[in-house]
């Protein structure tokens, strides 16, 4: 029986699927771990020696909610201003360090969000997104991007109503590895700025851009909210290091409320991301280009996907039964991937992660081929 000292709100946000996999796996025997979303590389050795020192040098307190100087001097020379013909004037947005990109998120929620406004989401969408969305008491509003997942604008216009407050986008996308279209993404801030919407553009993700250019809302549209952060270019997931940047008022206030929430990011980490900006991080990049056609060249021929162009991720649709149905065989054969219905309102797809070293994304290509060739297990 639920605790009468439990908040109501809590009931409607579901543990992470994710996060069942993830404990799974340590119950597994040599599991082949193709489910969870950060890089299989290390910290780069001249980060860690940043963060060593700055432990050393007693960096260990807590820092100006806003983020060391340092750091704000640093991202804008190193990562905004070199996008300054992209329709960005660096000195003109506000930038906030936060603590991780989920933290920049959870502030600008819940500093932009009334209860019972909504918040177009596109689906697929990364897990987090509906919950946070509920935990600010807004209420999420899908926009199927099936079976492509490419942005129809069309499609967004017809859910907009007077409660609705802003648009969750993110490209390259978790769990798609969709990269949005140009054309499309023009749209998008163009139809945000008309309908006066706060536009949120997760880009964790846009270093991982393969095929062609990557697009930012942000070149069409100035008030756009961007959330940025360290986690997956440079492997640093636990260390918790982002920054969003965006119209002054907006940053303004999420410092505020990040003084009674996270206070600040931790102290020695933002000293290592002075270095983690100057470390060229395009190596890296090619190498998961190289696995995304390692692993689409294996599974296209059995399974019906969109190829990936971003991210680290593929999510093809099950061969056979739901997407669980075809996880819960993949389990039993020491597979890990993650359920469609974790990310999505449907249950046909499954999230396969090729952030893994070659021998693991092999040896899932061999158990995937092999199970979308026999089928679901007898009894099933």
């Amino acid at each position: 029986m639920p605790s009468p000292w439990i908040a109501e709100r809590m009931f409607r946000i579901q543990a992470s699927g994710i996060r069942k996999v993830f404990d799974l796996s340590k119950t597994l025997t040599d599991p082949i771990n193709l489910s969870i979303g950060q890089p299989h590389y290390d910290v780069p050795e001249a980060v860690k020696e940043a963060a060593i020192q700055a432990i050393r040098e007693g960096r260990n307190g807590y820092t100006v909610t806003q983020g060391i100087p340092e750091l704000h001097a640093r991202i804008r020379d190193k990562l905004l201003k070199p996008r300054r013909g992209a329709g960005i004037d660096p000195d003109q947005r506000g930038l906030l360090i936060t603590s991780g990109t989920s933290g920049g998120l959870v502030l600008a929620l819940l500093t932009t969000i009334n209860p019972g406004e909504e918040v177009v989401i596109f689906d697929p969408y990364f897990v987090m997104y509906p919950h946070l969305v509920t935990l600010a008491g807004g209420v999420p509003v899908y926009v199927d991007t099936y079976p492509r997942f490419q942005i129809d604008i069309d499609r967004v216009k017809t859910v907009l109503t007077p409660r609705t407050k802003a648009i969750l986008f993110n490209s390259p996308a978790n769990p798609t590895g969709a990269v949005a279209d140009r054309v499309a993404v023009k749209a998008l801030a163009e139809l945000a700025r008309e309908k006066n919407l706060l536009l949120i553009s997760d880009e964790i993700y846009r270093m991982f851009a393969y095929s062609g250019t990557f697009t930012s809302p942000l070149e069409f549209n100035e008030d756009v909210l961007v959330l940025e952060g360290f986690s997956k270019t440079h492997a640093m997931t636990g260390w918790r290091l982002g920054f969003a940047h965006g119209p002054k008022p907006i940053i303004e206030e999420m410092a505020k409320l990040q003084q009674f929430t996270f206070v600040c990011a931790p102290s020695p980490v933002q000293y290592a991301g002075l270095t983690a900006c100057e470390f060229d991080t395009s190596e890296w990049t090619a190498e998961y280009a190289r696995k995304r056609d390692r692993i689409v060249a294996g599974l296209r021929d059995h399974f019906d996907l969109a190829e990936p162009h971003g991210a680290f991720y593929l999510f093809p649709k099950a061969p056979w039964g739901t997407g669980t149905e075809f996880v819960s065989e993949c389990i039993r054969n020491n597979l890990l991937v993650i359920p469609g219905n974790v990310f999505s309102q449907k249950d046909t797809h499954f999230r396969i992660s090729y952030a893994a070293d070659d021998r693991t994304i092999d040896r899932g290509i061999e158990v995937l081929v092999r199970l979308a060739r026999r089928g679901p297990s007898a009894g099933d």
